[in-house]
C-alpha cells in the first residue's frame, strides 16, 4: 500500500504513473535535487519541457509530486515541483484489498 496517499488515488492509477523509466527519474532527480522549477528540472534530466510536463501531470494525478506557481523577480512565472511522501509496500493482501476497491465501484457505477 501507499502510506499519505494523497486523494485516495488507486493502486493501478499509481503503479502506472511509476510504469516508466523517465517518471522514475524525474521522482529520482526530485528527491535528491529537492524542488525545482520546471527549465531547471529538464535540463537536469535531459528532457524537452513539453515531455517533462506530460510525465509530471501523471505524476501529479497519481499523488507523487505536487506543483506551485510562483513570480520570479523579473516577473516571469515559474511552476514549482517537489515529490510528496510516500512509501510503497506491495503484498497480495494490498493488490486484493485494491481489487476489491476497484469491483466495489464499478458495480457502483
Amino acid at each position: 500500500m501507499i502510506r499519505n496517499r494523497p486523494g485516495g488515488h488507486s493502486l493501478v492509477e499509481q503503479l502506472a504513473a511509476l510504469s516508466s523509466p523517465h517518471r522514475l527519474r524525474i521522482i529520482a532527480v526530485l528527491s535528491r535535487q529537492g524542488r525545482q522549477y520546471v527549465s531547471e528540472l529538464a535540463r537536469l534530466i535531459g528532457m524537452s519541457r513539453p515531455l517533462l510536463y506530460l510525465h509530471l501531470e501523471k505524476l501529479e494525478a497519481a499523488g507523487f509530486v505536487t506543483s506551485e506557481l510562483s513570480l520570479s523577480a523579473d516577473g516571469k512565472a515559474l511552476k514549482w515541483f517537489e515529490v510528496c511522501d510516500f512509501e510503497l509496500a506491495l503484498s497480495p493482501d494490498t493488490i486484493a484489498a485494491d481489487a476489491a476497491l476497484i469491483s466495489d465501484r464499478e458495480e457502483n457505477n
